[in-house]
């Protein structure tokens, strides 16, 4: 799959029922929560792609026990962290973030790296609260090495999370494990991707932790035990957005089945926006079923707090009618790749219209026409072109394979949708 893959064209409205996998943002959590837990723990339906493998493995380096379970769960037995390791990020923010607070309880050298991209991706914040916590860590970005002392005493940090909310995630994920727990203040812009760390602090409550967000911008975790226990995952929902937007731009009807009443997940926040570009949008027992209209309609979003959206909507702007907005969402800058400047130049290289700002794009629909999408090794990225590709013949993606990074057969599941094969062909 490293060849460039020919987005299938839609030959009329879509209609398709679409299982997706579990979601990555829980399932990672979930890995770190029991690998730190005081007994055995068990994922339910977690997702096994390339993050959460890498989150496991690392995890397994430190000496924790992880099983494959029935039903395609993971068992996870909690051990003494210990070094001397080498911890392999990949491009994942979680396995980066998540990793290193918790590393700093074991005992040993703990030598972190990942794919070339993630050499750039902001670090300093995550590394420098550790230092301040009691870490002792060399470096200042991947790669980097910390030496681990057995455990921290923890106590009060300041950081500007304005980057990204894993900061704050990945000091409290670990926070109770620490002598005299964590308080986290943030001094900056507005945190983005709030939905995350209330997601964070609600799993760290299910495990029996004590943990205190009442006044905004601080989140104060209380030292003791987290409980072992049985993780059920929800779908992705972030992950079920490209299949949702395939009847919004064809005129269709896809219905994703077991979407959660309620949900911390930012993906939650779809079933608002679709609605926005005048899709009819309904939860019920079958599921989350979006119908498209004849015709998208363009609006103006703040996605900061659904950020990793952007892509998606970017596609249905792209194949709508009138000027579309997107704000808030300047950090996405320092995600897998520069999102607003590789969209930005994506969707102009097929034609259309897309301008910059300083947090985000305004994107105005101009007929676009065939030829190859980059996905800069982004998964999001490359979902976004398979959107396009639907609707204009002769798209091809350069870099489908980076979709294992959260969808462990992204190619084979559109083509099951729309009755293709996995190439794009018919």
């Amino acid at each position: 799959m490293t060849s460039q893959w020919s987005a299938p064209t839609a030959h009329g409205p879509v209609h398709a029922t679409v299982p997706v996998p579990g979601s990555k943002s829980i399932t990672n959590r979930a890995l770190v929560l029991s690998a730190l837990a005081d007994g055995p723990s068990a994922l339910h339906a977690p997702l096994r792609s390339r993050d959460t493998a890498l989150m496991a493995a690392a995890l397994v380096a430190l000496g924790a026990g992880i099983e494959d379970g029935p039903d395609g769960s993971w068992l996870v037995t909690p051990r003494a962290l210990r070094g001397p390791a080498a911890v392999d990020c990949g491009l994942a923010g979680t396995v980066m973030r998540f990793l290193p607070p918790a590393a700093a309880l074991a005992v040993g050298e703990i030598v972190f790296d990942g794919d070339e991209h993630a050499r750039v991706r902001p670090m300093g914040t995550i590394l420098n609260a550790l230092r301040a916590l009691g870490a002792d860590v060399d470096g200042e970005a991947l790669p980097f090495t910390l030496h681990g002392k057995g455990g921290l005493p923890g106590g009060e940090v300041t950081i500007d999370a304005s980057a990204s909310s894993q900061f704050v995630s990945g000091l409290l994920l670990s926070a109770a494990r620490y002598e005299s727990g964590v308080t986290v203040l943030h001094d900056g812009k507005p945190v983005p991707s709030l939905p995350h760390i209330e997601m964070t602090v609600s799993m760290l409550r299910e495990a029996g932790v004590v943990v205190d967000d009442a006044e905004p911008n601080a989140w104060r975790v209380e030292p003791g035990p987290v409980a072992a226990r049985e993780w059920h995952v929800e779908p992705d929902l972030s992950n079920a957005t490209p299949f949702l937007a395939a009847a919004a731009v064809t005129g269709g009807e896809v219905t994703i089945p077991g979407w959660p009443a309620t949900t911390t997940q930012p993906g939650g926040a779809v079933r608002g926006i679709f609605g926005r570009f005048g899709c009819e949008v309904t939860l019920d027992e079958r599921g989350l079923t979006v119908r498209g209209p004849g015709r998208l309609t363009g609006v103006d979003l703040d996605l900061r707090d659904e950020s990793e959206l952007t892509p998606t909507v970017v596609a249905l702007a792209a194949l709508a009618e009138g000027r579309t907005r997107i704000r808030g969402v300047a950090h996405i800058r320092g995600h897998e790749t520069d999102r607003i400047a590789a969209l930005a130049a994506e969707v102009n290289r097929l034609g259309g219209a897309a301008e910059e700002t300083e947090d985000g794009l305004v994107i105005t629909p101009r007929p676009l026409h065939g030829g190859t999408w980059r996905a800069y090794a982004d998964h999001r990225m490359a979902t976004a072109g398979a959107i396009v590709g639907l609707v204009v013949p002769g798209v091809g993606v350069d870099d489908i394979a980076s979709t294992t990074k959260t969808i462990p057969d992204f190619p084979g599941m559109w083509a099951t949708m729309l009755g293709t094969t996995a190439h794009g062909t018919r």
